[in-house]
């Protein structure tokens, strides 16, 4: 706290000599006025933002992590969309107002909650509930578009009517809507946002966090939909039976999507701005197999599409994407059987457990895969049937990715399954070195051993069996034989003495 109270001392400092410089010098130049209503002299936010510069960045505090730009934005992110890996950080948890960027919110809640083709009437307080004179599509109380049209207005035009009429039709109500908004953004895991109001309008309890905006924007940029809205530039309502205006054409304000500037790799963005909140940029961008959230926070125009840009830059020039089954060899025990299946029955020699091939993570060029921590975890293991344990990898205490340690697919369908237990000493985690050294260990039942165990076994008892029924069966025969042969003699006796009988007969 009195850290970050002594920077904000030394930005008004600056600010305030910028600001006299520029009285006793002239009028201070910029590039581009910037886009506000106020009457505040927009010399003095540029004095801001100019100061804003030194204020601290995290990321950059990061022992051998890649230097990131200063820009004169309050706060800012780029974010791994995939893996969550946070790039650059500058007051990514400082509670910022979002402006027009919760739209981004309010068409995530919208599309997962109704049909393209729903029809979206506009009742009165959705028309007139807005400001004089902020964003909006001109549709008038009573008329209707299909709810395709509706986000289309939202994410090209920034049409702050529209959220309201969506919210009511999907809610109830807008209170009802922005409290879905609220319930979502922490199912995604947000910790410091409170939305207010379904369109960005200013409130001092609506705000959001750097790194809370950007985890709703790789929600919002992993569904295809939203992307392509949000990437478009122009877009035509045309006129129907419940829309009677044929001339709604909506065009984007966002110069990255005007390609004004124009970016290789560029997906989307919604752009916001409020007297208070300043300007707002949420841009999205995929290349070299990474996909990069940028958000930008309380910045003067045209400078949130520039700091964009030179984030962008900074993300894909000095980061690279590492599938993790290429390159981890310390969960891999060398010349054994417990982790393939070289001495099979079934003469199957591939592996009975993998790490997932898909699997990466995002880590800077300036450090190796060798100067990573990992450890186990043995979490979503519970919750699947495949999943034995997860390796989630680390520098330097910042998150990098994870990967699955699966069941091979080869050997899914076989009857038999291995056993896995682990033991960690203090937690349900298991650093990587350890099982190295063997402080903590993993016991691997090998399925194949005892297999051949059991059929060993099986043979023995059949041996065993045979030998004592040909032991009794033989036994049994002698007795059986010298019975016969008493029986023989005694007839022949009875025979003999028959004949003797017979003969005394005959003399009579």
């Amino acid at each position: 706290m009195f850290h970050r109270s002594i920077h904000r001392f030394f930005s008004a400092f600056m600010a305030a000599a910028v600001i006299i410089t520029g009285t006793l010098s002239g009028p201070l130049t910029v590039s581009a006025e910037p886009d506000s209503t106020d009457q505040i002299a927009s010399n003095d936010y540029y004095a801001l933002a100019e100061a804003r510069k030194s204020l601290p960045i995290q990321s950059n505090e990061i022992a051998n992590w890649p230097q990131g730009p200063q820009i004169g934005a309050e706060g800012a992110i780029l974010m791994e969309a995939n893996t969550g890996t946070i790039l650059y950080a500058k007051n990514i948890d400082e509670k910022l107002y979002p402006a027009s960027t919760t739209k981004i919110l309010t068409s995530l809640v919208a599309i997962e909650n109704s049909d393209l083709d729903e029809m979206v009437t506009f009742s009165h307080d959705a028309v007139f509930s807005i400001e004089k004179g902020s964003s909006n599509m001109g549709m008038d109380e009573g008329q209707s578009i299909p709810m395709e049209q509706a986000l289309y207005g939202i994410l090209v035009y920034s049409a702050n009517e529209v959220c309201n009429a969506v919210a009511e039709h999907i809610a109830g109500s807008m209170d009802a809507y922005v409290e879905m908004m609220n319930q979502k953004a922490a199912e995604l895991g947000c910790t410091n946002s409170h939305f207010v109001t379904t369109n960005g309008l200013h409130d001092e309890n609506h705000y959001t966090t750097p790194r809370d905006l950007a985890t709703i924007a790789c929600a919002f940029f992993s569904n295809p939909t939203l992307s392509k809205m949000s990437g478009t530039a122009y877009y035509h309502v045309p006129q129907s039976p419940t829309q009677p205006d044929d001339d709604v054409d909506l065009y984007t304000h966002n110069l990255l999507t005007k390609k004004t500037y124009d970016y290789d790799g560029y997906v989307g963005g919604k752009t916001g701005f409020t007297s208070v909140a300043r300007q707002t940029l949420v841009s999205c961008a995929e290349r070299d197999g990474m996909k990069l959230i940028c958000v930008i926070m309380k910045e003067e125009s045209p400078n949130q599409f520039l700091d964009t840009i030179a984030l962008f830059d900074y993300g894909f020039n000095n980061f690279q994407k590492v599938t993790i089954a290429d390159q981890e060899t310390g969960y891999t025990v060398q010349e054994s059987t417990l982790f393939n299946s070289n001495n099979d029955i079934f003469f199957n020699s591939d592996p009975i457990i993998e790490i997932d091939p898909d699997a990466y993570i995002i880590m800077p060029n300036t450090v190796s895969f060798a100067d990573l921590s990992s450890s186990l975890n043995y979490d979503d293991a519970q919750d699947s049937s495949s999943v034995l344990t997860t390796i989630a990898y680390e520098y330097q205490d910042v998150p990098l990715g994870f990967a699955n340690v699966t069941i091979s697919s080869s050997s899914a369908g076989d009857d038999f399954s291995s056993e896995m237990e682990g033991t960690a000493s203090n937690s349900d985690t298991q650093d990587a070195s350890d099982t190295e050294e063997g402080s903590d260990s993993i016991l691997f039942i090998n399925v194949i051993h005892v297999v051949i165990g059991l059929v060993i076994a099986f043979v023995l008892v059949l041996l065993i069996f045979g030998i004592v029924s040909f032991i009794r069966n033989y036994s049994f025969s002698s007795r059986r034989r010298r019975g016969s042969t008493i029986k023989v003699k005694q007839t022949k006796k009875r025979r003999r003495k028959g004949h003797r009988n017979d003969r005394f007969h005959d003399s009579w």
